[in-house]
């Protein structure tokens, strides 16, 4: 909700564009080999997915706005609903692929447990949503004799968290205007460590608010520049008061160039993200347009920033201008060229490997559009906050084609997650275009250059998965520690370092777990407290530069000494798992 008193602003750059100015283009189809293996079934009827918003509680929540959006998808349209009286909602008319689904509240924030993001979903499923009452920061904005300054927006960053928030919850931020008084409220905060400043605009540029202090030097509690911002915890449902700002005042610089396409000359619609490189991030956004000659960032403080140009193409795809450093130093940066250049693409297919195996009764395929493929790079975000919200995530065709769109350059592996209980995940491969040899690319990164347009990725799900029920098993006197993993690591030496056959999944409070999609085969089995590297611990399993971690966990895993084996399709249920102690 936006108002003049109350605005909720997006900090992600990549949300804003979507929402404020990029036109809504409908994809163009992929046309690729098709599968020759195996086909899924017929595509399914429409169909609906239903939940309820509930507190930490339990209470239905209503009037809670409900966003559903297929995952993956890169177009701006989202189906939206409300929660009613018992907090229910309803969304029918789906097409069946894999969706990420959002509530939002006003005063309320996400619930996040252990780390726990919400995951994706599918037609036919029943959704329950936590929301939590958000924490408050309020105070006052003062000038330098002490008299209020009214009708300045303050707003609130989150600069450490307690738990990660999940896209969009990260990229959603909250700012309030002064009052006659001085006095504003932020409320609706999200567990974390926050920064609040006045003035000097930000993203909240694209509130209704207009903030005539927008071009001056912002100003962080108390008085502050950035790099010295005071830092304020806030907890769920509780209110930090007494947050208060010396306005300083000031003019802030400008940073002012224009931005190109490849050629140097077409008319293309830019957006020009500029966040700070040090300290307590800060960013800001500006647009120019084909018939503008440049752009100009107002407000800028003295400090390192990077800046970026973003222009979405036609054919459903964006180009990416490589990240600048800006120094800003007493006066304007002018001058500012940014030549933008197209993203690289991964193509390939999701191929299905039938069993012959009599224990498999259950025939049931996955469907390939609810199939979803990402690709994880392993370089930290260095495009001025965008590479979080240019997510190369897709979900395969009705013939299983899959096109991994708006990877910027470095080095990427392959995730999967499909609905399918009795199939696992086989092999990840890919044929490079210079060999013509398969490469396992679940045991080495895939390099991706500027532009790259690769092809001949295969994801291989094969049936009869195996799955897992259990029970850690506490000596006398024990008791369950907070966090822990359980974890099976292959027994057979010739898997001794496949990632595919390595699993982990956390125990609940109540010391149980459940593992699905489990390859056939002999495991050793066992539990262990949580450490800095086991936060997640499937992404750590899997990433293919995580051979020592692997081979540290077969290592404690042969001290337990508690091996099982897994035929296909076996439903293993109330196996007691050994916890290790360090």
């Amino acid at each position: 909700m936006i108002s003049h008193r109350r605005s909720v602003y997006l900090t992600s750059f990549f949300v804003t564009m979507l929402l404020c100015w990029l036109p809504t283009i409908a994809l163009p189809a992929i046309a690729l080999p098709a599968i020759a293996q195996t086909s899924s079934a017929p595509p399914s009827k429409l169909g609906t997915i239903s939940g309820s918003v509930v507190d930490e509680s339990g209470r239905p929540l209503p009037n809670a706005r409900i966003m559903l959006r297929p995952l993956g998808s890169m177009e701006p349209e989202s189906i939206n609903t409300t929660t009613d009286r018992e907090g229910r909602f309803e969304l029918g008319g789906l097409k069946p692929v894999s969706y990420q689904i959002f509530a939002f509240l006003q005063g309320y924030a996400l619930r996040v447990l252990d780390g726990t993001q919400p995951g994706a979903c599918r037609i036919g499923d029943f959704v329950t949503l936590t929301l939590t009452k958000g924490g408050v920061i309020t105070g006052t904005v003062t000038n330098q004799t002490g008299e209020p300054i009214v009708g300045v927006n303050v707003r609130a960053l989150m600069v450490h968290v307690t738990s990660h928030l999940p896209y969009p919850y990260n990229s959603i931020g909250l700012a309030d205007l002064t009052d006659d008084r001085g006095i504003y409220r932020i409320y609706g905060l999200p567990e974390g460590t926050y920064v609040v400043w006045a003035g000097g605009g930000g993203e909240s540029r694209y509130t209704t608010n207009i903030d005539p202090f927008d071009s001056d030097v912002p100003t962080y509690a108390p008085a502050s520049t950035r790099e010295t911002a005071q830092e304020i915890i806030v907890r769920a449902g509780a209110e930090t008061t007494n947050v208060d700002i010396q306005y300083r005042g000031g003019s802030g610089h400008t940073i002012s160039g224009r931005a190109l396409g490849p050629d140097g000359n077409q008319p293309l619609q830019f957006a020009i993200n500029l966040v700070s490189a040090d300290g307590p991030s800060w960013g800001t956004t500006s647009f120019q347009g084909p018939a503008d000659r440049g752009f100009m960032l107002q407000g800028v403080d003295d400090g390192d920033y990077n800046i970026v140009a973003i222009s979405y193409r036609q054919d459903g795809e964006f180009m990416l201008s490589p990240a600048t450093q800006i120094k800003v130093r007493g006066a304007d940066v002018s001058g500012v060229e940014l030549i933008v250049q197209p993203l690289s693409s991964v193509a390939g297919r999701v191929v299905l490997e039938e069993t012959r195996a009599t224990e498999c009764s259950d025939k049931q395929r996955p469907a390939f559009t609810e199939t979803l493929i990402s690709a994880q790079s392993n370089a930290p975000e260095t495009s001025a906050g965008i590479s979080s919200f240019l997510w190369p995530t897709a979900n395969a065709d009705e013939t299983g084609n899959v096109l991994l769109k708006n990877l910027q350059p470095g080095r990427y592996y392959f995730t999967t997650r499909y609905f399918a209980k009795d199939w696992f995940l086989k092999s990840l491969s890919i044929v490079p275009s210079e060999t013509g040899k398969p490469l396992d690319v679940a045991r080495t990164w895939t390099t991706v250059k500027p532009g790259d347009r690769l092809k001949g990725l295969t994801i291989t799900l094969s049936h009869g998965a195996a799955s897992l029920r259990g029970q850690i098993a506490l000596s006398k006197g024990e008791t369950l520690a907070e966090k822990l993993y359980a974890y099976l690591v292959p027994a057979e030496r010739e898997r001794a370092d496949d990632p595919l056959r390595f699993y982990g999944e956390t125990v609940t409070a109540e010391g149980k777990v459940a593992l699905n999609n489990l390859a056939p085969g002999r495991y050793w089995v066992f539990a262990r407290r949580a450490t800095n590297e086991s936060v997640l611990p499937l992404a750590k399993l899997r990433s293919p530069d995580a051979t020592t971690y692997r081979a540290r966990l077969r290592r404690e895993a042969e001290t337990v000494k508690a091996e099982i084996e897994l035929k296909p399709c076996q439903k293993l249920t109330d196996v007691k798992i050994r916890l290790r102690i360090d």
